[in-house]
């Protein structure tokens, strides 16, 4: 199946959804709430070398609460990552593989039980491999600022993140989606690199945001998006892992500066300190408020809405009832 058909499923889904599709929302907040200990510099894709079982579990339980995108638990998921720990290189491409894998067999199981029951309101959920950022494998906070240093340029982006990227296309996941993505530097390098490995799988790239307005880096939205624009291979773009504050004037302004679809999954609106690794007290979204916000967030023009850290399948199950219900 060529780029033109793969982007087609997500436009057909979304239609299908009534024009705003459900994504699924915090991996890493649902295995600790089962007991994972992620505090690690591989952070959730710890799990798939310790349990990957408790992975399909968390995607069987996104997908119930009315998920019709799973992000599968590469985010965290690196070559260099998986090296330091002393694994092989084939055994790091094969759990990055695996990630993609455990996303599909939860995805089948769930479809293939739920199609045979009448009346039911699921779709046959898409998967989304994860690709983090460059400063999310610095495990540094960098991915909330956008400050990589000097040596770091297009092509060392391109060199980080190619072989993965090779890999999670070979596991042949429905999306591939770029996240907490800090600056156009790298938007750029995501971006030429899925044209110069002639990748068929259509991808979404999500920035992130400290102010509401621009880049971590300070760059604006008009800067960032000039690439994408221009690419076949971007279906989507948009926000992750930012405060739901932000989304009302972020979606506003994606709106004006792109004709691609716009897709928001924020944080429940903690701060996290990526020195101190922990969240900091903050004003903070629970479930009411999101299932409150996401009519409004999809009238404004997003296309894809779920949740990023510190929300949950209850979370999901909020925004999924709110969307179907209107």
């Amino acid at each position: 199946m060529g780029l033109e058909k793969k982007s087609a499923l997500l436009e057909d889904l979304i239609e299908k959804c009534g024009g705003c599709a459900v994504v699924d929302g915090g991996f890493a907040t649902q295995l600790e709430i089962h007991g994972a200990a992620i505090n690690d510099p591989l952070w959730s894709a710890v799990s798939l070398i310790k349990d990957p079982e408790l992975i399909k579990r968390v995607h069987k339980e996104y997908l119930e609460a009315g998920a019709d995108v799973v992000v599968t638990s590469s985010y965290q998921a690196t070559i260099p990552g998986f090296l330091s720990r002393g694994l092989s290189m084939e055994e790091s491409e094969s759990l990055l593989q695996k990630s993609v894998k455990l996303a599909v067999e939860a995805r089948d199981r769930f479809w293939d039980k739920v199609s045979k029951t009448s009346g039911h309101s699921y779709n046959r959920a898409l998967v989304a491999a994860s690709i983090g950022s460059y400063g999310a494998y610095l495990a540094d906070g960098s991915e909330y600022s956008g400050s990589y240093g000097e040596d770091v340029s297009l092509d060392k982006l391109k060199d980080f993140h190619r072989r993965r990227i090779q890999v999670l296309v070979e596991a042949s996941p429905d999306l591939l989606a770029f996240e907490t993505i800090p600056n156009k530097l790298e938007a750029q390098a995501c971006v030429e690199l899925l044209e110069e490995e002639n990748v068929q799988i259509p991808a979404w790239i999500c920035f992130t945001s400290v102010d509401g307005e621009n880049a971590p880096s300070g760059e604006s939205f008009q800067e960032c998006l000039e690439t994408l624009n221009k690419s076949n291979n971007i279906c989507a773009v948009g926000i992750n892992c930012a405060p739901p504050q932000f989304m009302d004037n972020l979606i506003r302004k994606f709106s004006k500066l792109t004709q691609k679809a716009i897709v928001v999954y924020p944080n429940s609106g903690e701060v996290w300190d990526g020195k101190a690794k922990k969240w900091l007290p903050s004003q903070c979204f629970g479930d009411a408020e999101f299932e409150m916000f996401a009519t409004k967030w999809r009238d404004l023009g997003a296309k894809l809405i779920g949740g990023c850290c510190r929300t949950t399948p209850s979370t999901i199950k909020a925004i999924s009832r709110d969307l179907k219900r209107r």
